[in-house]
């Protein structure tokens, strides 16, 4: 059965029918097929890099930018929700709640299909004041692989290319265990220079709803939402 075209078949080409079933639909989630993906289980791990790393982490975990407390055995969910964002395009949400102790933790993303249709933009936090370029990739084991690219700050007329001192790295690997029915993903965050920052690795379970008598729950778009590609 063919999947819908979701964006991230279209960057992904002939190459989405290599990932696992499981994968293809999860990834078909988009406008097209009409499904938003709810995923709920336990983060295994979340590490910090050294005690440097951490004012970092929580200046943006002020805008529901990565996390900023380490933790074992963390409950979550990740809401992926189409909906057409206020300039007309399709958006995936990728928002991660994580129920830390003290109080819940949100990562925030959504992702945007690039101008050129080549790559995905990821709109990160609540402002979407950083953007990153995602570059995917099906593994010969039927995973997902996805690297960053250029990253770009924004705010107001401000609009620069994150220098590789500052910025990072990330790769995301998703993949699905036939033996337990469970969805795995690794996370790492790395800066060429000071080496790695951040990272989880998880699994969870996976249930789909029909996106278009749903909607989009309030709150989980961000508070301004950015056009510069």
């Amino acid at each position: 059965m063919t999947a819908p075209a979701s964006m991230f078949r279209t960057v992904l080409g002939d190459d989405f029918d290599r990932l696992h079933p499981e994968l293809r639909r999860r990834f078909s989630v988009g406008l097209a097929g009409g499904e938003a993906c709810t995923g709920r289980g336990v983060m295994h791990r979340i590490w910090h890099g050294p005690a440097y790393v951490k004012p970092f982490l929580a200046l943006g975990a002020t805008r529901n930018i990565l996390v900023p407390r380490a933790g074992r055995d963390i409950p979550f969910v990740i809401e992926n929700v189409p909906y057409t964002d206020t300039f007309g395009r399709e958006t995936v949400s990728f928002v991660r709640t994580f129920d830390l102790p003290g109080r819940p933790r949100r990562f925030d993303a959504q992702m945007v299909l690039s101008p050129k249709g080549d790559r995905i933009l990821d709109y990160l936090g609540t402002h979407q004041h950083l953007a990153s370029e995602l570059h995917f990739a099906a593994e010969p084991d039927g995973s997902l692989l996805i690297r960053s690219g250029e990253h770009r700050f924004r705010e107001g007329p401000v609009d620069v290319r994150v220098p590789e001192l500052l910025g990072a790295t990330a790769e995301v690997r998703e993949s699905f265990d036939d033996t337990t029915g469970r969805f795995r993903v690794r996370v790492s965050v790395v800066n060429r220079r000071f080496g790695p920052l951040f990272g989880y690795e998880g699994s969870f379970t996976a249930s789909y709803t029909d996106a278009r008598s749903h909607g989009t729950r309030p709150g989980l778009r961000p508070l301004r939402e950015e056009i510069r590609a």
